[in-house]
């Protein structure tokens, strides 16, 4: 690397954006529309604006309508053909799309997260120190996202991301290990799941 580069930030985001919206009748979660643009517009804008200078979006239900609809220039777009199975198989496209990409720790948003914003992100990407770093944000003290892994953990995640359960089999078995970074202050940490969620959109 000359010395003219700006080194790229340790740290990916990793947005995890594949959901069906099985609950809200079948609209995939990345094309509802929040401030006027795709959710996962949003998303990956909330990933950047705290500091994420490479972000990955894996995407799985219309995965080819989001890349027409949604303004995702610069990120790494990672298809999941088995979104269907949950979303541990889109966290293991993630980390698998991250390898060898000289990222040394993966900061992991949902895109159905649009009460989190980019002060809860910044937080959990601060409390960064190396590749064996695990961090949580924390709601009143209850685990949540995002989450940051280091990349001495991909392998161990992605043995165990099954389902809808994601890294949570593992951070459960390394409890210790996980720093908690309260967000409660400046996130608010609900899902956009069913018909009823639908008004926490604008």
């Amino acid at each position: 690397m000359t010395t003219s580069e700006t080194p790229e930030s340790p740290v990916a985001g990793l947005l995890l954006a594949a959901g069906g919206g099985r609950r809200l009748g079948g609209r995939p979660k990345a094309l509802l529309e929040h401030r006027g643009r795709p959710l996962v517009e949003h998303a990956v804008g909330v990933l950047r604006a705290a500091g994420c200078t490479r972000v990955h979006v894996v995407l799985g239900a219309a995965a080819d309508a989001v890349r027409q609809r949604a303004r995702l220039k610069g990120c790494v777009l990672v298809d999941n053909p088995r979104w269907e199975e949950g979303m541990g198989s889109s966290l293991r496209a993630g980390l698998a799309s991250l390898a060898g990409s000289g990222a040394r720790a993966a900061l992991v948003s949902l895109v159905d997260q649009p009460g989190i914003g980019p002060e809860a992100v910044a937080r959990v990407l601060g409390a960064y120190e190396d590749e064996r770093t695990l961090v949580s944000a924390a709601y009143d003290g209850v685990r949540g996202h995002p989450v940051l892994f280091g990349a001495a953990h991909w392998a161990g995640i992605a043995a165990t991301a099954s389902g809808d359960r994601g890294a949570r089999a593992y951070l459960k078995e390394h409890a210790d290990a996980v720093r908690l970074v309260e967000c409660a202050d400046v996130a608010q940490p609900y899902d956009i799941d069913t018909e009823a969620d639908l008004g926490h959109l604008e």
